[in-house]
């Protein structure tokens, strides 16, 4: 007989007991909770809000967080018999997030300084600025001269999640430079209330910037940050992976519609001046364990995505949608279905095989083609029940962007045995190439090699570490393939490899400079011991075949490093003081500068030519999104998510 432990026999009991009497347990709440978390959970004296938190737990859970307590949060456990913790769970569940659309919209009739009357909905307004929705639909960014207005919007945009569609993240703007950069200073922060460490990427169009956290959205005018409306949806309760941690990476917007993905691996359209919902249409099922985190990619009528559940065991796919109806228009497999041509590559775990493309790529309109990067087989550290290279996974993709047609494939890990997936941005560069112009592809790989690719074939270029902790493979041969070490696989007992799991880069961005000729990355010197174990396919579970842990002694550290893409060699670097935890990208500029988030968990910017430190602004946050930059009436900003926060910086006189 299977002995049930005495804390889930304790909550199997409040469960099954009980009267579920929400008002006895309203009582329990107010005595024990509400001095800390408010009468209605928005948060209170001593403690934070909860309420955003109630749906994305099971009773059992919440049951769990309420016995046992956070003590690393400060929050203490409660001992409570059963039919009090039923009455509480019962209450907890009464509570409802506040409205955080904002204020609601006021007509309003306002002067304008060229002597036109402009009439609308007022969004909202501060004591000097106006964001007006006008009777033609289209939002108007207003600053107050006087008893007038005048219009101001943005010169220079940051249109995708990526900056531009090559993903270079390099912006031709040069306001904020090497000279004026010890200038720089907060000019205003947005916080998303309930959310913790934001991923987003702020993009702006027209002069509207817009933000994301799971399943919500909103429009902020970018002068001050001030919000125009909000889009919310409640998070999906029983979802997993890295949604269920309230990931959400940005948007694409195209015309007049804006694109977002939501938890449960939905793909949806809204209207860009006024946040109503146009279209939602489902790309997977969630309750197989899909989900999705990553901004979409607007590209001629189409937008394209993927969904997230690598790590989950779902079937990996690129799919593109019809802009104006949702409708999917293509679908590119990541991995083939059993009896397909390639399945051969997978053997047995062709049905639970990962390869997830989850992650934002980039598109060449020249040559009509997406590169989309893919993610990791499954289960992740344990190969034994997929022999072969296990394609797609791992990979480039280039797909005819009208039809979804795969033009070519780079595999940078075949069989990955470490969890190193390719999501890392594919940087699309038109330079000089041994004295000749060719289309390349930058992509500094999680595996610790830094490849360049002609972008138009997928010929490998070059190929080069650019970590020194790389234990796994000796070099990439010259037929693209990794040239293996021994022992240096997952074994039951554990193997010491490097890189880490976490890679030597990762999913945040890179940038380059056609200035400078270099490409900038922050990289991760850490090893790990890597252990395989059994794994089975379930629904709701993770799907990983292993774990890892640290490597006794070592202390890992971050360096920003500074390639030359014709070499591959290291130019300089720039190695910070912290944990070793954050997931910060960089941007460079026309002004001299690569702006990057700095281990410490500081905002800071360096000599794109020498590395040498320039500035720094200290946030307190670990990161987990990337810098962009924008021009607002006539000023260049700089803006990041930093934990809750959107924070922007402008030069100050």
């Amino acid at each position: 007989m299977r002995r049930i432990p005495l804390a889930v026999g304790f909550l199997l009991s409040a469960l099954w007991m009980s009267a579920q009497n929400p008002e006895s347990g309203r009582v329990e709440y107010e005595s024990r909770c509400a001095r800390c978390h408010g009468g209605d959970g928005t948060g209170g004296e001593l403690g934070p809000p909860i309420v955003f938190r109630l749906a994305q737990l099971q009773d059992e859970q919440l049951s769990l967080v309420i016995l046992n307590g956070v003590p690393d949060k400060g929050m203490p456990g409660f001992k409570l018999t059963g039919l009090e913790m039923s009455g509480m769970v019962s209450h907890l569940r009464t509570l409802r997030p506040p409205r955080r659309d904002g204020p609601q919209p006021k007509p309003a009739t306002v002067q304008t300084t060229d002597g036109k009357t402009l009439n609308g909905m007022a969004m909202n307004r501060g004591p000097e600025d106006l964001q007006l929705l006008t009777e033609d639909k289209r939002l108007q960014l207003l600053r107050k001269v006087g008893e007038k207005y005048r219009r101001v919007t943005s010169q220079v945009d940051w249109p995708t999640y990526h900056g531009s569609y090559s993903g270079n993240r390099y912006s031709p703007r040069d306001a904020i430079n090497t000279k004026t950069v010890s200038r720089l200073a907060p000019k205003w922060i947005f916080t998303i209330s309930g959310s913790s460490r934001l991923q987003v990427t702020p993009v702006v169009v027209d002069g509207v910037m817009y933000v994301t956290n799971a399943n919500e959205c909103y429009a902020l005018d970018p002068g001050t940050g001030r919000q125009i409306w909000a889009y919310r949806r409640p998070r999906t309760r029983g979802v997993i992976g890295d949604a269920a941690a309230g990931i959400n990476r940005g948007v694409s917007v195209a015309g007049d519609r804006l694109f977002i993905v939501t938890d449960h691996a939905h793909i949806i359209a809204l209207n860009r001046f006024t946040g109503a919902l146009l279209w939602d249409t489902e790309m997977a099922d969630w309750r197989k364990n899909y989900n999705a985190t990553s901004a979409p990619l607007a590209v001629g009528n189409l937008v394209v995505s993927g969904t997230a559940g690598g790590d989950e065991g779902v079937r990996g796919f690129v799919a593109a949608f019809d802009q104006t109806t949702g409708k999917e228009v293509w679908r590119f497999w990541t991995v083939p279905a059993r009896g397909e041509p390639l399945s051969e590559t997978w053997g047995a775990g062709v049905d639970t095989p990962g390869a997830t493309a989850w992650f934002t790529g980039t598109y060449d309109p020249e040559l009509d083609t997406l590169f989309w990067p893919t993610g990791n087989p499954g289960p992740d550290l344990n190969g034994d029940n997929r022999p072969g290279d296990n394609l797609y996974s791992d990979c480039i993709l280039a797909l005819d962007a009208k039809t979804g047609r795969l033009k070519w494939h780079y595999q940078h890990t075949p069989h990955d045995l470490w969890d190193w997936d390719s999501q890392q941005p594919p940087v699309l560069v038109d330079t000089q190439w041994n004295g000749k112009p060719r289309k390349l592809l930058l992509h500094a790989n999680r595996n610790g090699f830094f490849y360049v690719l002609d972008r138009v074939e997928g010929k490998l270029l070059l190929a080069k570490p650019f970590v020194k902790k790389l234990t796994w493979a000796s070099a990439i041969g010259a037929d693209g393939r990794p040239v293996l070490n021994p022992n240096q696989t997952p074994t039951t007992e554990g193997a010491q490899v490097c890189p880490a799991i976490e890679g030597a880069t990762n999913w945040f961005s890179t940038s380059f400079s056609p200035l400078t000729g270099l490409y900038y990355v922050q990289t991760l010197e850490k090893c790990n011991i890597f252990r395989k174990s059994p794994a089975e396919w379930k629904a709701g579970r993770d799907f990983m075949g292993g774990s890892t842990r640290p490597v006794p002694g070592e202390t890992p550290v971050k360096i920003l490093r500074a390639l030359d893409i014709q070499t591959g060699k290291i130019v300089w670097e720039l190695p910070q003081t912290g944990n070793a935890n954050s997931w910060g990208g960089t941007l460079s500029t026309a002004g001299g500068l690569v702006i990057f988030c700095d281990d410490s968990g500081a905002l800071s910017a360096a000599d794109a030519g020498t590395g040498k430190l320039l500035w720094t602004f200290p946030t307190g946050q670990t990161w987990k999104a990337s810098p962009m930059t924008y021009v607002f009436d006539g000023k260049q900003y700089v803006a990041v998510a930093a934990g809750p926060n959107i924070l922007s910086f402008g030069l100050v006189d």
